[in-house]
This record gives structure tokens, C-alpha cells and sequence, in this order.
């Protein structure tokens, strides 16, 4: 694992210069506002390079016009692929429901290449966000 520091964004005029996954969690139903002001909240300014989630919640019609909105690819992974990641804050209300411990936090994870966190998840207007800076 890398030092705490080597995930932390490189900022120039305020702005991170790479882009940040941000990882989303919700619930059936939500609406593509609530998703779109919470990863705008968890971006804080600085560049959405993707969203990313679980493969059941693809096809989510309001997830996907959240991504829309806001220009960016939506990446999906499985539940065991979010499951064979290790991250600081699982779930195991998540690991029951859907099988994986995590979805927002894994999911920004792989969708990034990194393997740390810029934002830990949090829940904003009940939709659950993690970041993590964009390696590839």
C-alpha cells in the first residue's frame, strides 16, 4: 500500500487536476437529483471523471441520467468484484442485502486504479458517495 499521501489529489487553482470516480450507493427509485447534488457535494469542485456502482443498479433509469447530467461514464462491477475489495467502512447491512460489504467505497476504488480513498463514503439526501482519484 502506498503512503497516505500518494492518493491525495494534486490541486492547482483549487481545482484537482485528475479526475475522481466517485462511487455510488442507493436504493431503487432514487432520483437522479439527489444523486447528481450528492456526488456534486463529494466532488466539492473538482472534476467527475465517473461514476461507479453495482452491475444490479446499471440499468437504474435515474442513475443513469444522473450520469448524463453530468457527462461521465457509468463503470459497473459485480458484487464479487466489490466484494474482493478491502475497504475502511463495510457494511454489513450491505453484505447481507446484496453481497458485497461495500458498494460506494469499492466501487470508487476499482473504477479509479487506485487503492485509497480521497473521499470516505458518506450519505448525502440518502444516497451513499465515496472518491477516489483517477490513476489510469
Amino acid at each position: 500500500m502506498s503512503s497516505p499521501d500518494a492518493a491525495a489529489p494534486e490541486f492547482r487553482g483549487g481545482l484537482a487536476v485528475h479526475p475522481l470516480a466517485v462511487g455510488v450507493g442507493m436504493r431503487s427509485g432514487a432520483m437522479a437529483s439527489a444523486i447528481v447534488q450528492a456526488v456534486r457535494v463529494m466532488a466539492g469542485g473538482a472534476v467527475i471523471g465517473c461514476l461507479a456502482t453495482v452491475d444490479r443498479r446499471a440499468r437504474e433509469p435515474e442513475l443513469v441520467a444522473a450520469a448524463a447530467e453530468l457527462g461521465v461514464p457509468l463503470a459497473v462491477f459485480t458484487a464479487a468484484e466489490l466484494a474482493a475489495v478491502t475497504v475502511p467502512n463495510p457494511s454489513p447491512r450491505a453484505a447481507e442485502a446484496i453481497g458485497t460489504p461495500s458498494v460506494a467505497e469499492a466501487a470508487a476504488l476499482l473504477a479509479s486504479g487506485s487503492d485509497q480513498l480521497v473521499g470516505a463514503k458518506q450519505v448525502i439526501g440518502g444516497i451513499t458517495v465515496a472518491a477516489a482519484v483517477i490513476r489510469r
